[in-house]
């Protein structure tokens, strides 16, 4: 039988905020996940669960902030250059702030947090992105430790297998429910899909 979670032994809230009442946070939607060293299993359906979760944040007025990595010039995260650059499926409109990162966690050296409270951010935040190990995990623990309340939509969010530790393969999707797990446990909550989030 599972042990309880660290949110149920301290009672924290384990109720999904209602879209509307939320700011959505898209994390590294750039196209060096499609394709090359960096592709990872899933990422079309992640980046089509994404696109259909910022159609309708943008259908009910609510904040949406891009977050971009730059890797530099020549790298798979050059942002100057069409791999690193945000997929066309969710690139931002005027208005919406772009956020750039050079860290997982998108709080950590960026204007992220600045960027909330300009636009009057306080508590929940959703959030979608790549890769779910790495930055999105890092990033609901970031936006834990600043006191918000992150929800992270699993299918819209992917990684990609990686060797363990002991030199076997660690699937894509094995990594990705160990990442969303490790969120639950304490950073925040997280709904399978688009739909279960209310708006």
């Amino acid at each position: 039988m599972p042990s309880k979670t660290l949110r149920d032994v301290i009672g924290l809230d384990a109720q999904p905020p209602r879209l509307s009442d939320s700011a959505l946070i898209l994390i590294d939607f750039q196209n060096t996940y499609r394709t090359g060293v960096m592709a990872l299993d899933g990422a079309e359906e992640a980046l089509a669960a994404a696109a259909r979760l910022l159609e309708r944040a943008r259908a009910a007025g609510i904040p949406v902030v891009h977050v971009i990595n730059d890797g530099g010039e020549g790298t798979p995260y050059d942002i100057r250059a069409h791999i690193g650059a945000i997929s066309d499926e969710v690139a931002p409109v005027d208005g919406e702030p772009v956020v750039v990162k050079q860290f997982p966690d998108s709080f950590h050296a960026t204007e992220l947090e600045k960027t909330l409270k300009d636009l009057n951010i306080g508590g929940d935040l959703v959030l979608a992105g790549f890769m779910t190990h790495m930055c999105v995990t890092f990033t609901a623990q970031g936006a834990f430790n600043l006191g918000y309340r992150p929800t992270v939509v699993a299918e819209a969010t992917a990684t990609r297998s990686l060797p363990a530790p002991d030199g076997t393969a660690l699937p894509s999707a094995a990594l990705h429910e160990a990442a969303l797990t490790t969120i639950t446990d304490l950073f925040g909550l997280v709904v399978p899909e688009v739909d279960a989030l209310q708006d």
